[in-house]
């Protein structure tokens, strides 16, 4: 039998959760706390109505109903390994809240190897929150690998990662909070400063570690950032510059 890389993937397990109408405690539980601290901190850091966003690991919209809900109709995209999450999140939640004719169905996808090209648009913004938390570091390089091409110029990834501080112990479990221990080597997953460099290395994206933001599991915020594409004229000028000083 196949290993899993984690719960997520068992695809079997979202469904009964689905049919069982535990969906929201499938994705984490404290729906509106969790869900109202990342629209906060999305909206704080320059998320407008206007923009268009990408939900990475969106399950059944926790955040995403706040999101929707803010922003011009059309503009929340949302990727998730489960279907039937997805479904739950637009038929129920969404339905529930009168927010459907904001998003088109079309616009969720279900998609287990980041191929965000599928959805045909330009991201000024994309999340990940709990993804990378559950995620080997290899995995995390080819999400923001194919998350590149798709993201704006000057765009912001927002991502949450669970952090071996200095002077902690990477090769030992890390106790971040009363119920959350992680490992270096299963999920839940901790990692260094330089893990998350390794992340970008050789990629367009700059790391900017925001640390502590008041999740209650002692998530830590990474905000990357898409570079801007800098013209072979313009790095001639700059070199040229440099020369004469």
């Amino acid at each position: 039998m196949t290993k899993l890389i984690n719960n997520y993937y068992d695809l079997e397990r979202s469904a009964v959760a689905v049919k069982n109408n535990t969906h929201r405690t499938l994705v984490g539980g404290l729906w509106e706390e969790i869900g109202g601290l990342q629209f906060n901190f999305l909206v704080e850091n320059g998320l407008e109505p206007d923009k268009k966003i990408l939900d990475i690991g969106c399950g059944c919209l926790r955040v995403g109903v706040h999101i929707v809900k803010y922003l011009d109709s059309g503009n929340y995209y949302g990727s998730d390994l489960s279907q039937d999450l997805l479904d739950v999140g637009f038929d129920v939640e969404l339905g529930n809240l009168g927010l459907q004719h904001k998003l088109p169905k079309s616009q969720l996808l279900c998609e287990s190897e980041f191929r965000f090209e599928k959805l045909n648009a330009s991201f000024d913004f994309a999340l990940a929150l709990s993804v990378f938390t559950h995620l080997p570091l290899n995995q995390i390089r080819l999400c923001i690998e194919r998350l590149t091409p798709v993201m704006a110029e000057g765009g912001l990834f927002f991502a949450t990662f669970f952090i071996c501080e200095e002077g902690q112990d990477w090769a030992k479990s890390i106790t971040q909070t009363d119920e959350v221990v992680t490992h270096p080597d299963s999920d839940p997953y901790h990692y260094r400063e330089s893990d998350i460099e390794y992340c970008i290395g050789g990629l367009p994206w700059e790391a900017e570690i925001v640390g502590d933001w008041n999740h209650p599991r002692n998530q830590k915020m990474i905000i990357f950032k898409r570079k801007r594409h800098i013209s072979l004229a313009d790095r001639i000028k700059k070199s040229y510059r440099a020369f004469m000083l």
